[in-house]
């Protein structure tokens, strides 16, 4: 649903975009939210003005200023003009970037085009296209194979506790 004027009085006032952004705590002003996000943000050799949110890990999307997503909030103070129904993307690709320049409002659709696929995996393997749909597929073999390698050791290592723990000898 848009934003819509009020009316106090005869007097038409616009509506107060800070409470139209989800988490974010009430006692911010515009100028004061503006101040708070310069004073987290550092800028970067590649133009883009990065966030330190909530998390230590750089290249996340950030949560600041009560729990609202930080490029959401700068959307908000430093271009305006915030349609809630549409999100907030990154041009620059970046997700804690807050730089007014790199940010734009797309719809999910759009913004979901957007989005590239890695050709690799955190850790560095490459991805396997699925033949099904022709993209990278979600989880790496490898990493899940890894992953599943751990949970089978981790179950063993319980059951062994178990037996222990009931006097029973172990195999």
């Amino acid at each position: 649903m848009p934003p819509t004027t009020g009316n106090i009085g005869g007097a038409r006032y616009p509506p107060d975009v800070l409470s139209q952004i989800k988490g974010l705590s009430r006692h911010f002003t515009e100028e004061t939210l503006r101040a708070y996000l310069l004073d987290r943000s550092a800028r970067v050799e590649d133009g883009c003005l990065v966030v330190r949110g909530y998390g230590s890990q750089r290249g996340e999307y950030q949560k600041l200023a009560g729990r609202a997503w930080a490029h959401i909030a700068a959307y908000v103070v430093f271009v305006g003009d915030y349609d809630p129904e549409l999100e907030v993307d990154h041009l620059c690709g970046v997700p804690d970037c807050i730089e007014p320049t790199h940010l734009r409002q797309v719809s999910h659709a759009e913004n979901c085009r957007r989005r590239k696929q890695q050709p690799r995996c955190r850790n560095g393997h490459d991805r396997e296209i699925d033949i099904h749909t022709g993209r990278y597929r979600k989880v790496c073999r490898r990493c899940n194979g890894d992953a599943q390698k751990r949970w089978r050791e981790r179950q063993a290592r319980q059951v062994a506790e178990g037996r222990a723990s009931y006097g029973r000898a172990t195999d």
